[in-house]
């Protein structure tokens, strides 16, 4: 697969754009504002299937530019929506980021079509995007309503949580758009989602190896230098030093000698 996105990269690069998160959001601000104002009428926007085959065909395009909400916070998702894209677009390029956001503009546009009847959404491509980011960039900090302070890593959890719920429990609409939002996730980073698991897993072992090799090295506390009975082996014995010569030799209870 990633030969195959090497080569539709190379093909792509004269039509890539550059910022293109910037422009997403600029037009998802634009149909906020008009629509806050009631100068369009927002529902033309959305993706329904069903009405782009009785002709609606701008539907296909106009559904990206759909904020994810009209509440107080929009403004704080677009920006968050932007710092990620455009973190993302540095990490794997502009091309590639290009694709990114091509490939799940096609699978969700592809999975809505199986589901007609039920307006699609663009909340799981962006989701899609914040997964990313949070995968390569685990330990930033969001400070959620301003003040309390959360690693990514946590919400991303969170976020896998809720498209679990919604792909088991949701309606058919909200399990194709889970599929277009980890099936693009995972195009991209699949590979390295399995390596990472395999270093973890690789580290563990070491650790528990050192860990093991450690014990192995230090020995027990105590070994009677008669029976060679030890503390590790029998932590109820009492063991007991004699000064003999110029070291200490351990007994243990049992074959402690008497002093002469």
């Amino acid at each position: 697969m990633s030969s195959f996105i090497n080569k539709l990269e190379r093909r792509l690069e004269p039509f890539a754009i550059q910022n293109l998160t910037l422009y997403i959001v600029i037009a998802q601000t634009f149909v906020l504002l008009t629509g806050l104002l009631q100068a369009i009428d927002v529902n033309k926007v959305v993706l329904v299937p069903v009405l782009v085959l009785q002709g609606e065909v701008w539907r296909l395009f106009t559904f990206i530019a759909m904020p994810p909400g009209f509440g107080i916070l929009v403004a704080f998702a677009l920006y968050l929506f932007y710092i990620y894209g455009n973190a993302l677009e540095q990490y794997l390029g502009v091309v590639r980021y290009n694709l990114f956001l091509l490939t799940g503009f096609v699978l969700t546009v592809s999975l809505a079509f199986l589901s007609p009847l039920s307006p699609a959404t663009n909340l799981f491509l962006g989701g899609s995007v914040f997964l990313a980011f949070a995968f390569l960039n685990p330990n930033f900090v969001l400070h959620l309503f301003f003040i309390l302070p959360v690693k990514i890593k946590w919400l991303a959890l969170f976020t896998w949580g809720l498209y679990a719920m919604q792909f088991v429990a949701g309606g058919a609409s909200a399990r194709l758009g889970v599929l277009a939002a980890t099936g693009n996730f995972f195009l991209f980073f699949g590979a390295e989602v399995v390596q990472r698991i395999k270093t973890g897993r690789r580290q563990v072992e070491q650790q528990a190896k050192r860990e093991r090799m450690r014990q192995e090295m230090a020995g027990p506390m105590h070994t009677c230098s008669v029976c060679g009975r030890n503390s590790d082996d029998y932590p109820d014995l009492v063991f007991y030093y004699r000064t003999e010569g110029d070291k200490e030799v351990c007994y243990c209870e049992e074959h402690l000698p008497p002093r002469k």
